[in-house]
């Protein structure tokens, strides 16, 4: 490979193996999801995420291939071959159904990276009823709020983190059940509970899939917005043909591969391309039940043989920051495709690849609503550092005007739009059509994304069209934040913006003003980021607090959050027309 400014110019012929996407403008030309649709199952017309993942390998020549390598947070294995997965989602399935649980009723996911979570996962789906995955890391308040705005009647948990749910269980009106896996922690279940492998293990391994069709639902992704509660993306068991193609195609998963994916399986990088993805293309995944570490990441690729490496820009900064020297000091030779989503990645951190592990990081983009990878880079392509790449072969991409038109000059900032239809694009929020449909605009689904695009066809992001947060890869809403804010008893108003952070990208930093009787002092700031972790979760709360006298707002009374965000930074302020005055 030759690095110049500009790009990094691959030599196809010399990579380690022969990429599935070899030309990626053949592709394009000769493109049909139909045909891609024609590589899977679908038995009887059903299309199923479960049988499409895991029972259709395990049904033929892939029974006893090992589809899971689970390591422990103490290092400890278990291998899961396809045949096992299959029998142990069917043992879920079945429980489900011993439990009443129906066709699309929403379970709910709130567990750390353990086998009993991909088993509950692909049972869920074989027995028609809806995923709905809870990051971990989540505190009682955003648990409390997603199983409530979709009904969840039942949620399968951890000891650890069962505390979180005792804390908001008497809100939880639609809520029946609360599995609990806890034989990996030990303990008991308490009366009321049910017990995760008590319930599988007198569940039968044998179970007919539930008949679902393409347009039935199959994951509710919850997604942060500028206003409101976070909203629930639903998608389709259609899916699993963006997954599949995306996963062949973009991850450029061979059959022999062993694949790592390090994203929490709580967000849809972590089901897409933790779960449907590597499983639907039959090859083995690494799960590591361990938090990062440098050099803990680095042993997993060397014990493992990663091949095919998925991971975020700010584990990639991390790892910048550990050095080059560090993985030098380990066997990666397996190694011979890296990648990155989640936000940005910036020029050094692809380029650093190379220093590292003598292979770029490739970036790539899509968004939860869009349910797998719209824009990227390619083995086979050229990178241009700083750019998400081109779009799939599948998928029409443009940036376009305030009025809707496409803007076909080269460079010129807009708003990044995709031509609607393609496979794993969500198919409503939850209960909120209107807010669905004020998503497509003129022929488009508008992605409140700014971006530019090259003469070349690559894009290269601008910045979000909104105030959501980013945060280490995390979509947080600052309205959110603020409604957490101003529920203690201190604080009259709240706002809260992204501040840029040169490892997470952005923190969450909120400024409050008081009520009559409080007066700033460094114990309340405590006191109001501690109030926030106990609601929100670490990764969600506040990682600065200030205290001001008031807040700029609107004549309307909106608080301009805008005009937070470029005080805090030393920024313009543009048009203050409408601020409220003194």
């Amino acid at each position: 490979m030759v690095t110049t400014h500009e790009e990094i110019v691959k030599d196809v012929a010399k990579l380690k193996r022969r990429p599935n996407l070899e030309s990626w403008a053949r592709l394009r030309e000769s493109w049909s999801w139909d045909d891609v649709t024609r590589e899977l199952d679908l038995p009887g017309g059903m299309y199923n995420l479960g049988h499409e993942c895991i029972d259709r390998h395990a049904n033929g020549a892939n029974a006893n291939k090992p589809a899971m390598i689970w390591q422990s947070a103490g290092g400890a294995l278990e291998t899961y071959t396809y045949a096992q997965m299959k029998a142990e989602s069917n043992r879920f399935a079945n429980a489900l159904r011993q439990l009443g649980v129906q066709k699309a009723d929403r379970v709910f996911f709130f567990s750390d990276r353990i086998p009993e979570l991909y088993f509950g996962v692909f049972g869920t789906l074989k027995a028609g009823a809806i995923v709905a995955p809870l990051f971990s890391a989540f505190g009682p308040e955003p648990v409390k709020e997603r199983i409530q705005r979709a009904e969840g009647s039942v949620i399968v948990t951890t000891p650890k983190l069962l505390p979180k749910v005792n804390a908001i269980r008497k809100e939880l009106k639609s809520l029946k059940h609360v599995i609990v896996i806890a034989h990996r922690e030990g303990g008991k279940v308490a009366d009321g509970d049910l017990d995760f492998k008590q319930l599988t293990e007198a569940a039968s391994t044998d179970f007919d899939v539930v008949k679902t069709g393409p347009e039935d639902w199959s994951v509710m992704h919850f997604t942060s917005g500028t206003t409101g509660l976070p909203k629930g993306a639903a998608h389709v068991h259609n899916a699993v043909i963006g997954h599949y193609a995306t996963g062949r195609y973009v991850l450029d998963l061979h059959p022999d591969d062993i694949y790592w994916c390090t994203a929490d399986p709580g967000w849809v990088t972590g089901t897409s391309y933790g779960m449907f993805a590597p499983f639907s293309n039959g090859v083995t995944s690494v799960i590591d039940e361990g938090g990062f570490g440098a050099k803990r990441w680095y042993e997993v690729i060397q014990r493992h043989k990663v091949q095919v490496w998925y991971t975020a820009p700010t584990a990639i900064r991390l790892l910048m920051k550990a050095g080059a020297k560090l993985p030098r000091e380990h066997d990666l030779s397996s190694l011979r495709y890296v990648m990155s989503v989640g936000e940005p990645l910036n020029p050094e951190g692809v380029v650093w690849g190379l220093e590292a592990f003598d292979l770029p990081i490739h970036d790539n983009w899509w968004q939860t609503e869009t349910g797998a990878i719209m824009i990227a880079n390619y083995p086979s392509m050229p990178i241009r550092p700083g750019s998400m790449g081109r779009p799939f072969p599948g998928i029409d991409a443009a940036i376009i005007d305030d009025q809707g038109r496409e803007i076909a000059e080269p460079m010129v900032e807009g708003v990044l739009a995709v031509k609607p239809g393609w496979p794993s694009m969500f198919r409503t929020y939850w209960n909120d059509k209107e807010r669905y449909d004020s998503r497509f605009q003129n022929g488009w689904y508008i992605t409140g994304d700014k971006a530019k695009r090259d003469g070349d066809g690559y894009f290269w992001f601008v910045g979000r069209d909104d105030d959501v947060i980013n945060t280490a890869g995390h979509l947080v809403s600052p309205f959110e934040v603020e409604s957490c804010l101003i529920e203690h008893e201190a604080v009259a108003e709240a706002g809260v913006i992204g501040k840029p952070d040169p490892t997470a990208m952005e923190i969450v930093k909120a400024f409050v003003t008081l009520n009559d009787g409080y007066s700033p002092s460094e114990e309340l700031r405590r006191q109001l980021i501690r109030h926030c972790r106990e609601r929100l979760g670490a990764g969600t709360a506040p990682r600065e607090i200030e205290i001001i006298e008031r807040l700029p707002k609107t004549r309307s009374g909106k608080i301009m959050r805008r005009l937070l965000k470029a005080r805090e930074l030393g920024l313009p302020e543009g048009d203050t027309s409408t601020l409220e005055e003194d």
